[in-house]
């Protein structure tokens, strides 16, 4: 049977408690038994002592019957007062004076003339407080103390003894056993209450963070765990949460990607599929299949460059990814790829402005993606800069990082575009795009490769038509 953690820790818990307070109990009743045994031998000796003193400071007086009564009488009271039996030997250990009511009439009793244990006997002439014994005249087991009556002499004459039953003394310390019970039951049931809310509390985050991790496991992440502590427990509910947030976005990334490739791939490979059928059905007319073979090959085209560039993004984003960083010369970098796009800038009659000011920047940074970041830039303001238009390139720069624009007159981006438009496959404008040839990975490379050296990529467009992407690049 599978127990709940709930369970467990609850009744491991609540065991201890009972343990330790049983225990104490336990302790606190064996240290009170002693403490009413020695009590006990401590009064029994007493009594004895005080029979003994008088006895030898009287015993010229105590020669008979009649003047044992006295010593008979103050003993009796003494048992009285302390509830115990009393009783004086010889020296040899024989009982000659009795507390019971039958010696004082007769002199005689049931207990006289026995002889008591040898080994009370030597313990009353040694001085021991008391011990545990029948004394050979009682069916239980009794606390017994003695002293010795000396005579002028130091010689030892008789024994005075007392005795008193156990029962009484376990009667009381069973009633105190009693009374600590009763005494634990109250804080026990607060404890427990408060140790099932305590438990409680504790478990429930686990709980529902088992309940979560079920639901994720099917696929569903809107399961949250209500953080109602700054604990460990609680940060073990917050780092939960995040993870269920990056699993969240992590899915819908997946979701995302998924079906933008499906919707991308889809576009061509239909072109490509029905221009082919139409040439090999003869739909197609023999003098325009060049035509469409050419647009095939352009399709086919886009298609290598789509997959080639998931590939690139997805090593990109790889944990295993490592920058190949050295120091080059960003300006000549930025004039090389602009001198390269000549022919097109001519063909559309663009005004490059801003290259006579560039200031010289020696960038540490992976020269490979850093070229791809400026020639997707370029590339993109050149595609969308409308005919004698213009492109203005900059370069700023301080002793720790170097900002990098590009404008380009043209069309504005739309404002509910803005933020999107560094995602990947994302277009402001479909039929634009495809005239284009683009892939819509552009500047989610972009974005990535600026992201890995650390850096911030930005985008604005006014009213105006000014289209400005922003580069900052840490300089080291």
């Amino acid at each position: 049977m599978k127990h709940r953690l709930f369970t467990k820790y609850f009744l491991a818990t609540g065991t201890v408690v009972v343990l330790s307070l049983t225990i104490m109990i336990m302790i606190m009743t064996a240290v009170y038994s002693k403490y009413i045994s020695e009590s006990k031998y401590e009064s029994l000796k007493s009594s004895c002592d005080s029979v003994a003193s008088f006895y030898i400071k009287n015993r010229s007086n105590i020669i008979d019957f009649e003047s044992q009564k006295g010593l008979h009488y103050i003993m009796g009271n003494l048992s009285n007062v302390s509830e115990n039996d009393m009783f004086i030997t010889d020296s040899y250990g024989v009982i000659r004076i009795c507390t019971c009511e039958v010696w004082g009439l007769t002199g005689q009793c049931e207990h006289t003339g026995t002889r008591i244990d040898k080994s009370l006997l030597d313990n009353a002439i040694s001085g021991s407080k008391g011990e545990l014994s029948t004394l050979g005249i009682y069916n239980e087991t009794r606390y017994v103390s003695s002293s010795k009556i000396e005579g002028t002499n130091g010689e030892l004459i008789g024994i005075v003894i007392a005795s008193a039953p156990m029962s009484n003394v376990k009667a009381l310390i069973k009633s105190t056993g009693k009374i600590y019970l009763i005494s634990a039951i109250f804080p026990l049931v607060i404890i427990f209450v408060c140790l099932y809310i305590t438990t409680y509390r504790m478990t429930k985050p686990l709980k529902l963070m088992s309940v979560a991790a079920k639901s994720m496991a099917s696929g569903d992440f809107s399961k949250r765990i209500p953080v109602n502590s700054d604990d460990e427990i609680g940060e073990l509910a917050v780092s939960f949460n995040q993870m269920t947030n990056s699993l969240s976005r992590l899915e819908n990334m997946r979701k995302g990607f998924i079906a933008d490739v499906s919707h991308e791939l889809r576009t061509p490979m239909t072109t490509i599929g029905g221009f082919i059928d139409g040439i090999l059905d003869g739909t197609i007319e023999k003098d325009k299949q060049d035509y469409y073979l050419k647009l095939v090959s352009d399709e086919t085209k886009r298609l290598s460059r789509m997959v080639e560039g998931m590939l690139s993004v997805s090593r990109l984003e790889s944990e295993e990814f490592v920058l190949k960083k050295e120091n080059f010369d960003f300006k000549e970098l930025l004039l090389n790829i602009v001198l390269g796009r000549e022919q097109q800038i001519e063909q559309k009659n663009i005004d490059v402005l801003g290259l006579e000011d560039l200031p010289r920047v020696t960038l540490n940074a992976d020269k490979d993606l850093i070229y791809r970041v400026v020639y997707n830039l370029v590339d993109n303001a050149l595609k969308f800069t409308n005919e004698n238009g213009k492109i203005r390139l900059t370069i700023n720069s301080d002793s720790k990082k170097m900002m990098f624009t590009v404008s380009n007159t043209g069309t504005q981006i739309a404002s509910e575009d803005l933020p999107y438009i560094f995602e990947r496959f994302y277009k402001t404008d479909k039929s634009r795009s495809e005239n284009k040839k683009g892939t819509g990975l552009g500047l989610y490379m972009v974005k990535t490769i600026i992201k890995k050296h650390n850096g911030q990529v930005s985008c604005k467009s006014n009213k105006n038509g000014v289209t400005t992407f922003s580069v900052v690049l840490p300089i080291d």
